[in-house]
């Protein structure tokens, strides 16, 4: 890890700067500038690279290689000219709080159970932790109440570089091996990693924690989870929708759940009634037709891939029809359908159908749907060809 340069090490609070062009080129992404300082943090430790401008000219990306610095730009940069940074602040205090948050998180977690943070991601909207170990739902909340307690307690975070010497008597979390200087990250009493992050000088600009989704993940868990203006802008989105159902079912905002379960009661007791109600329908039309009939072929405009299916398995299940097919209104030229026989191979026919009618489904030896994209008369003619 360099110490010359890197401006966000020396202060991660740094804003604009100014610097030297080091030099200048073509690249496959635009052009590569390696400036004699920089505020821009590269990409690395799980956390995404800075964005903002020099000279009002974007950077669209930056990334170590080889020890050194390279800022990507749409435009070049003349060497040895002085040039203003200035950072995409929002963006990168961000991720100081989830990057921050998050090792409040690991650290918590690890002193608890003993669990190592095996994979972390951050992207722009949600950051995912990965544990070696089984959290059920109940500890999961449990730790993020916790996690909040340590935030909202404004401890201050300390960076320091121990000797080699030192660190075999540090207790600390590494991911992986580290060669040369280390650079320790510790939020007292909850977390003392090595890591080249950016981070809160003070938990309390972290805000808040909230865990948006727990999974089992190989053979532990992995946990999603967002912090500061992430977490204020999942609970606006999440407040603003459960208004809105509010209203909808003109209840409370705290009532919600039992006004939904008992519109999902409704809905299951109406779906009942409609299909007794289809049930009848059946068996009127039923009567019109003569009793086993070789095939019948019959339009229902208004209904769905289901009553269709269902209407097919009536005519069938109660000797109505030996072959029956029924066709429904999908869209313009659009038509869904259901063949059912007790006797033909329908699977066989439903591809010769499929090919003349530009249709697509299938089915077993007994039933098969789908739909075609063909005129009425194109697919009554069919009908009447194949199985009349």
């Amino acid at each position: 890890m360099r110490e010359m340069n890197e401006l966000f090490y020396q202060d991660a609070y740094i804003r604009e700067f100014d610097t030297i062009v080091v030099s200048c080129k073509r690249g496959n992404k635009g052009y590569e500038v390696i400036l004699d300082n920089t505020a821009f943090y590269p990409e690395g430790g799980g956390q995404p690279a800075d964005r903002g401008w020099l000279n009002k000219i974007s950077v669209i990306d930056v990334k170590r290689q080889n020890d050194i610095i390279i800022h990507f730009m749409q435009e070049p940069l003349m060497k040895g000219t002085c040039v203003h940074g200035v950072l995409d602040w929002q963006r990168r205090f961000d991720y100081m709080q989830q990057h921050s948050g998050e090792h409040i998180l690991s650290g918590i977690i690890h002193k608890r159970y003993g669990y190592d943070n095996v994979g972390f991601h951050m992207n722009d909207h949600i950051v995912t932790v990965d544990f070696n170990g089984f959290i059920s739902t109940e500890d999961a909340y449990a730790i993020e109440k916790e996690v909040n307690s340590y935030i909202w307690s404004n401890a201050n975070s300390f960076e320091r570089y121990p000797t080699k010497e030192e660190l075999e008597y540090m207790d600390y979390r590494s991911k992986k091996e580290i060669t040369g200087k280390v650079r320790l990250v510790e939020y007292p009493g909850a977390d003392c990693c090595a890591c080249c992050g950016t981070h809160v000088a003070n938990t309390g600009e972290i805000g808040l924690m909230k865990i948006l989704s727990i999974a089992k993940h190989k053979t532990g868990v992995r946990l999603e989870v967002v912090f500061g203006s992430r977490a204020m802008a999942d609970y606006n989105t999440k407040h603003n929708l459960n208004s809105k159902i509010s209203n909808m079912l003109s209840t409370k905002p705290y009532e919600i759940a039992d006004a939904v379960e008992k519109v999902l009661q409704d809905t299951v007791s109406l779906k009942q009634r409609v299909q007794e109600i289809y049930e009848f329908y059946y068996k009127a039309k039923a009567e019109n037709i003569p009793k086993d009939s070789k095939s019948v072929f019959l339009y229902e405009p208004h209904m769905t891939n289901l009553e269709i299916r269902r209407f097919c398995e009536f005519l069938l299940k109660n000797k109505v029809a030996q072959t029956a097919m029924i066709i429904s209104k999908k869209a313009d030229s659009y038509f869904n359908y259901v063949i059912g026989s007790r006797e033909k191979d329908m699977k066989a026919l439903g591809k010769t159908l499929n090919h003349e009618l530009c249709g697509r489904g299938g089915g077993k030896v007994e039933m098969i749907q789908g739909s075609y994209q063909s005129d009425f008369e194109k697919i009554q003619a069919a009908y009447t060809k194949y199985l009349k």
